[in-house]
């Protein structure tokens, strides 16, 4: 594995105490990645709690109203690493009203863990992560079926559930999807192979988060650099000086490369880039720089400036996918801020094109609403044209969020088709 890959991004996922927290706290403990005061803190807290030994789940349950309630609410994100990798863990609530908490923390995800509670089975909040990790672009799930030390260790109870989750998920074709049968209580094939579970014989937990790829998708667009702020001073040292600043969201670029911004189309070269105060010859993708043109161009917050070989595409007309995130459902006769990497303009919903029956995963057509927690697929119409790619192009300029105007509350996230 080389160096450029050695970090990956995941997220847990699953229902309520299907022991999404209890796992990312003994991946942490095991890993060393517990310091020694918060682990003395934890054990006190344990014990008011009535159990033996360590509550795994209060390592990332950090709000007190989570602590009070037993469940996870916001996303937690933790770090720890391993000989081998290192590790970014965002922690997601299984209720189905933070649904949208579960969106926001898998959607820089390389990786799912969906957890199981091995005596429940396969749940429709199981299916609705399942979905939404699909809809986002992950590529590579794991399944994690837990609590194997309540239903002893049983083998069948692993292979009905496994047979299960496949034939739920084979209608959306992904790549990659392991299955783990573990306990995070009792640490059974997390970092070690199970002495309890000897009839499984493929990786543990940690083995599989050690040799899955991050996504490959994220530079497949070309120079993608969506204007944040324009920088105008004028005194002796800088006289005129005019910089663009953003981050690189697709690409690279170099001093002399030839630009064109959109939506105007002018072309121009460019002649400085800084970063961090600093003049460099070249920016990557995920760099947050200020960059100087040959031509005094109008540009405004919201344009994009791309390579003049490599164009997204430019339309006021989207069809996406969305997660409706609002208590009021979706109001087609509403206007609608659309909010796309630094640019907002009005919109309005023109069609209802489905939603997903989150038992079956299937598309349900000729529908008349789409609720909180909702999944579907809806058509725009927006007041000015964006530029923007796929999702599956390029995550930054094919996602995007609806906001209520009158709330000014985000209602849905989506992904442009």
């Amino acid at each position: 594995m080389n160096s450029e890959v050695d970090i990956l991004r995941f997220a847990t996922a699953g229902s309520v105490d299907d022991g999404k927290s209890t796992l990312i706290g003994r991946l942490l403990y095991d890993a060393q990645g517990v310091f020694v005061d918060q682990l003395e803190s934890l054990k006190g807290t344990s014990d008011v709690k009535e159990n033996s030994g360590i509550d795994f789940a209060l390592i990332t349950d950090g709000l007190k109203a989570e602590r009070e309630q037993g469940i996870t609410i916001d996303v937690a994100y933790r770090y720890f690493s391993t000989p081998k990798r290192k590790f970014i863990i965002a922690d997601t609530p299984g209720h189905i009203q933070y649904t949208r908490n579960m969106f926001t923390g898998a959607s820089n995800s390389d990786l799912a863990i969906i957890l199981i509670d091995a005596r429940k089975g396969v749940l429709q909040q199981s299916k609705r992560h399942l979905y939404i990790s699909w809809l986002l672009g992950i590529k590579q799930i794991i399944v994690a079926i837990n609590k194997m030390d309540l239903v002893n260790y049983e083998e069948k109870t692993f292979d009905f559930i496994r047979k299960d989750f496949l034939s739920i998920s084979r209608n959306l074709e992904l790549p990659k999807i392991d299955l783990v049968p573990i306990s995070a209580l009792n640490g059974d094939n997390i970092i070690s192979k199970s002495k309890n579970m000897e009839w499984y014989q493929d990786k543990t937990l940690i083995e599989l988060l050690e040799s899955a790829e991050p996504r490959s998708n994220k530079d497949s667009s070309g120079i993608r650099f969506p204007v944040q702020l324009v920088n105008r001073v004028d005194n002796e040292d800088t006289k005129d000086y005019r910089g663009f600043l953003g981050t690189l969201v697709g690409g690279k670029f170099s001093i002399g490369t030839e630009i064109n911004v959109l939506p105007s189309n002018f072309n121009a070269k460019i002649t400085k880039i800084i970063k961090s105060s600093v003049e460099v010859d070249t920016a990557n993708l995920g760099d947050s720089v200020s960059i100087c043109l040959d031509k005094e161009i109008d540009i405004s917050r919201g344009d994009m400036i791309v390579k003049s070989d490599n164009f997204p595409q430019i339309s006021n007309k989207i069809i996406a996918n969305i997660c409706w995130m609002d208590n009021e459902s979706l109001n087609i006769k509403k206007k609608y801020l659309f909010k796309h990497c630094n640019k907002i303009t009005k919109c309005m919903i023109k069609d209802l094109v489905y939603k997903i029956d989150m038992e079956t995963l299937e598309q349900q057509k000729d529908i008349s609403s789409i609720e909180m927690n909702d999944v579907g697929q809806i058509s725009l119409t927006l007041l000015k044209s964006i530029a923007y790619d796929s999702y599956s192009t390029n995550q930054s300029t094919g996602a995007f969020i609806l906001i209520d105007p009158d709330t000014n509350n985000t209602v849905a996230a989506g992904t442009i088709s």
